[in-house]
């Protein structure tokens, strides 16, 4: 079961002005599943997208980053699961390619207006022709309100779907911010493999809407961890169909960007932490905060080598406060001339650690009464300056074992 994660509630998902989203089952791996998604955005509507950095990136994300690169404006997102279309070669491009024309030529729009999305199992053929014969169905089906069935129509190895939805004030006037993530394993920043749709009514400039997207994903989805596996299909997504009535916004640095920065983040970390909830076989949700870096580079070093660890995992799986496996991870993670007698770590309330030894007043009664909570925040001190980050992860569990090796069954 996830971590403290409510189910969304289809009549809590408010509909984005602009945009209408279709569902059906094409039986693409399994039969009697939801397991293909479409997405309509009104002309005008601008979009920012990043992407894995892995660099065995599958065929829909080449084709993505193709399409994006043009100028005639995106009107379609098409999303499979089941299928990853990822180490597939030249006919992978080909169907992916072809799912495109497919859903442009319904639609009377150009390929290159069409954006492709595939999850699920990598290295095996896309069945192209279950996924264009299932695309009438979900054109039928498209509407506004149909943001719960698009979040369950992307799932994999989750176990419930992943939704919000938030409005606030810009500009006089009320935006609507809506999205859906789908990612349970294989999550690793740079991006995870996930995919996560974020959309609003608000009114940006096509170059505003990327940079949000990047200062989005750098403060929610690149900050999450499960396993440490960078998948290849990972791609997070903002739509912005310009329909509220406040003025455009062009900058960063306005009262009104300012505003809708915080909804859009409040939705996209609710999103990235709602993967680590859901992590395969996860028991614990844990904050990882490094304080006293140099830099922002040091203390997610820091952070990811303890959010990394299996050791470190295992043991908040068992509830064990085998704290000295998080100092041997602080230690290898990369920072070359850290001391070590700086060293401050707190288990929540707990002062475990303090000039990187043993807190003389640390019981492991405590240590062992915070480790038994299902959600737990690590805080490490490095006593190095005044930078601090923060990742979120989870544990491991004898059932991610058993998720990953069934997944092909």
């Amino acid at each position: 079961m996830p971590v403290n994660l409510p189910v969304p509630i289809a009549e809590q998902l408010i509909p984005v002005p602009g945009l209408m989203l279709g569902v059906a089952e094409a039986g693409v791996r399994k039969a009697n599943r939801k397991d293909l998604c479409v997405l309509l955005p009104a002309a005008g509507t601008v979009v920012g997208a990043v992407f894995t950095r892995n660099r065995y990136c599958a065929a829909p994300v080449q084709v993505c980053r193709e399409h994006l690169a043009g100028s005639q404006g995106i009107r379609a997102l098409i999303i499979n699961t089941g299928n990853a279309n990822a180490g597939t070669g030249a006919p992978g491009l080909a169907n992916a390619r072809s799912t495109c024309a497919a859903l442009a030529q319904t639609l009377n729009i150009a390929p290159e207006q069409v954006l492709p999305f595939s999850t699920g199992v990598i290295m095996e053929p896309l069945p192209v022709e279950r996924v264009i014969a299932g695309l009438p169905a979900t054109l039928q089906d498209a509407k506004p309100d149909n943001w719960l069935r698009a979040a369950q129509a992307i799932m994999t190895t989750d176990t419930q779907p992943k939704a919000i939805s938030r409005q606030v004030q810009v500009g006089g006037c009320t935006v609507t911010i809506t999205g859906m993530a789908k990612g349970a394993g294989m999550i690793r920043p740079n991006m995870a493999t996930m995919l996560g749709f974020v959309a609003t009514d608000a009114n940006l400039s096509p170059e505003l809407a990327q940079e949000m997207t990047v200062w989005l994903a750098d403060r929610s989805f690149n900050r999450v961890t499960v396993d440490g596996d960078t998948s290849t299909n990972d791609s997070f997504v903002l739509l912005a169909t310009g329909q509220a009535s406040h003025a455009r916004i062009d900058s960063m640095q306005t009262a009104d960007a300012e505003a809708l920065k915080a909804g859009l983040l409040e939705v996209a970390q609710y999103l990235a932490h709602a993967m680590v909830r859901d992590g395969e076989g996860a028991t614990k949700f844990m904050t990882i905060c490094i304080e006293g870096g140099r830099s922002t580079e040091e203390c997610l070093k820091a952070g990811y080598a303890i959010a990394h660890s299996p050791l470190v995992k295992t043991a908040f799986f068992a509830s064990d406060p085998n704290l000295g496996r998080i100092l041997a991870a602080v230690g290898y993670a990369g920072i070359d001339d850290l001391d070590q007698s700086r060293i401050e770590m707190h288990l929540d309330d707990v002062h475990v650690v303090t000039q990187g030894g043993r807190h003389p007043a640390y019981a492991e009664a405590d240590g062992a009464r915070v480790m038994a909570q299902s959600e737990i925040t690590v805080r490490v001190n490095l006593g190095r300056g005044s930078c601090t980050d923060t990742v979120w992860t989870c544990d491991f569990s004898h059932d991610y074992v058993s998720i990953n090796a069934d997944y092909r069954s």
